[in-house]
């Protein structure tokens, strides 16, 4: 029955770093070309080419082997100043974030913030740190930190809409919800090609009972990536609430045979038993 569809928990925003966002790993451009430092070149561990930026193999080794790359960064941070200690403390808040440390990550992004002088530099630190914060459900923390974060990325088109993606993730935690809206419409604004924006906006607006809305965020999210299972969900809940029940199974059909194996596919199941009873 379409009227008594039980909805499972289904992620409203995503907390931690958004899937919007450059990898974690990614070297910030106001790093690149970067030439090396003497103080970071005798730190241990990572042998590297000369010509290669400390930065990039630190954060590469961060995706495979973070507790080896915390190591070389806490050593490169006792080691440097300024502007190499502020990426050094970069690495160390991935490395920390990879190992599932979000309160390290946090106070590292942070750190990395407070030495910079980049606004670029500081907005992207201040968006990790805020991703990092909401890991950890110090929403308010992360709120303060990410407002501060998109005044910074200003003239960052694609900075500015991942951070207006967590500014939503938060307010919504705060059930802030109209702001969060206004969030989520910053974001559709700054990138309109992520139908992460849009799967989130729909998701909101179906929340906020404003299902045509919600279709049409939910199309657009669909139109962009129509293989992500967490799209076709969303499409079948709300199809489901709008009363159209055929269009909610093909929704929940589609999930279960593109991505059999995720999460997204075993809630599709249980919604599909709903609708045959």
């Amino acid at each position: 029955m379409i009227a008594t569809l039980a909805l499972l928990p289904l992620a409203l925003m995503q907390v931690g770093p958004a899937p919007t966002t450059s990898p974690i790993t990614a070297v910030p451009p106001e790093l690149q070309n970067r030439p090396p430092r003497n103080g970071v070149r005798t730190a241990p561990m990572l042998d590297r080419d000369a010509n290669r930026p400390a930065i990039e193999l630190c954060l590469d080794t961060a995706r495979t082997e973070p507790a080896r790359a915390r190591s070389f960064a806490a050593e490169w941070v006792s080691r440097t100043a300024g502007l190499q200690r502020a990426t050094g403390h970069h690495c160390l808040g991935v490395a920390a974030g990879n190992l599932g440390d979000w309160s390290a990550a946090a106070d590292a992004f942070l750190a990395a913030r407070e030495e910079a002088t980049d606004p670029q530099f500081r907005a992207r630190m201040g968006a990790l740190a805020g991703s990092a914060l909401l890991s950890q459900g110090k929403t308010g923390e992360a709120l303060n930190i990410l407002d501060a974060a998109r005044d910074e990325a200003t003239g960052d088109a694609f900075l500015g809409g991942s951070v207006a993606q967590d500014r939503a993730a938060a307010l919504v935690a705060l059930d802030r919800l109209p702001e969060a809206s206004d969030a989520l419409a910053e974001a559709r604004r700054l990138v309109p090609d992520d139908p992460h924006a849009w799967l989130l906006s729909a998701t909101l607006a179906r929340r906020l009972n404003q299902l045509d809305a919600a279709q049409a965020h939910i199309e657009r999210a669909a139109v962009l990536d129509p293989r992500d299972p967490a799209i076709g969900l969303e499409a079948g809940v709300i199809a489901a609430l709008g009363g159209r029940t055929d269009a909610a199974r093909r929704s929940f059909e589609s999930v279960v045979a593109t991505a059999p194996e995720s999460p997204q596919a075993a809630t599709a199941r249980t919604y599909l038993g709903q609708l045959g009873e």
